[in-house]
């Protein structure tokens, strides 16, 4: 993959967005400016964008990564308005999507390897690591985005985009790894930690693959969800200690989507000899988790991570999805609900995706 030049193009264009100004992380109206679309470039009216839980740690600077103002926002979904003299990937009218990233290096070993997601010099929709050498970047709740066409994803005709707007990142998250360590092949036994997000998502590409599913819990009140609207097989609730000790070694794997603190020794007890656990949700810094050897040494188990996924493989994703009609259930709210959104999200009262009503919503109660 060649090198993507991350320059600041002129004239600018106007755009309208909402942006968080200091770590209180209210969003409000805002006011910017995008580059012009590039020979290289599409343009997209953006109709809806998802919130993702990455965007509430970072309006909030809980990571201490944060360049204000941020204009949060990477599962995207548009339809093209202007493409580029040397883009032949999209025309006007398309639909595409844009998930995490908006830029690389195009020359380490991560870009030639089609996994963009872990190149050191990633640029991300939205600035996560300002440098003095690269403009500052804006996300999704916003009216516009310009991107190089490399980095926008072809959406299928056949999602509704308000739910497809989440494969961008939870999507992509579940999909990547559940490929990569062989947790997709079919008739295989898979284990999803956690009923959110990304949770709800492993369940049904889980099912698509034709695999046995088992969602683990601490929430019995989620049984009937996870079985009854999701498809998954059987549930565990991960405190009844009976539950879990009838279940040893039953599971070829486990994705792993819970970022609150929590054991992962009982959950490498669930794995078959060879079972892999991996971890997904982002790790609490100041308590990490404990873990004892002994059981991984004796099963010949694996504990492992992942982000999300490259490019080709995001484009994968989507159009596997596509075609077994996979969508995150979400609730559309207008932009102006967005701080209520994120209140609800830090409390966990979404099931299971906000997702924004962009192009319907952006400009009521703007200044």
């Amino acid at each position: 993959m060649a090198a993507v030049a991350i320059q600041e193009h002129e004239p600018t264009q106007k755009a309208l967005g909402w942006a968080a100004r200091d770590d209180s992380g209210i969003l409000s109206p805002f006011h910017f400016t995008r580059r012009v679309n590039g020979e290289n470039d599409i343009t997209l009216k953006i109709l809806y964008c998802g919130i993702c839980h990455s965007d509430l740690h970072m309006i909030k600077n809980e990571v201490g990564l944060t360049s204000y103002p941020i204009v949060p926002g990477h599962e995207i979904v548009g339809v093209v308005t202007q493409v580029g003299s040397k883009v032949n990937k999209f025309k006007v009218g398309d639909k595409a999507g844009v998930g995490t990233i908006v830029g690389t290096c195009g020359a380490c070993p991560d870009c030639q390897d089609d996994l963009e997601i872990y190149c050191p010099k990633a640029s991300h929709t939205y600035t996560l690591f300002p440098t003095s050498d690269q403009p500052k970047n804006y996300g999704g709740f916003s009216d516009i985005m310009v991107v190089n066409h490399r980095f926008a994803l072809r959406f299928p005709d056949a999602l509704p985009p308000e739910g497809g707007a989440p494969l961008l990142c939870a999507g992509i998250t579940v999909y990547s790894p559940m490929k990569y360590f062989g947790l997709s092949e079919a008739g295989k036994h898979v284990g999803v930690v956690g009923l959110g997000g990304l949770g709800h998502l492993a369940v049904k590409f889980a099912k698509a693959f034709q695999m046995k599913v088992t969602v683990i819990s601490t929430s019995p009140g989620k049984k009937e969800e996870a079985i009854r609207l999701l498809g998954s097989d059987s549930f565990l609730v991960s405190k009844d200690s009976d539950q879990m000790k009838a279940a040893m070694g039953t599971l070829d794997g486990i994705i792993d989507t819970v970022s609150a603190p929590h054991s992962i020794n009982p959950l490498v007890d669930l794995l078959k000899r060879d079972g892999k656990l991996i971890l997904l949700g982002a790790p609490d810094l100041e308590r990490p988790p404990e873990l004892q050897v002994f059981p991984l040494i004796m099963g010949r188990k694996m504990i492992a991570g992942s982000a999300a996924g490259g490019l080709k493989e995001t484009q994968e994703m989507l159009d596997f999805a596509g075609e077994h009609n996979i969508t995150a259930a979400v609730e559309l709210i207008p932009m102006d609900y967005v701080n209520t959104a994120m209140a609800r999200l830090e409390k966990g009262q979404v099931r299971y995706r906000f997702v924004i009503d962009v192009a319907n919503t952006l400009g009521f109660g703007s200044a």
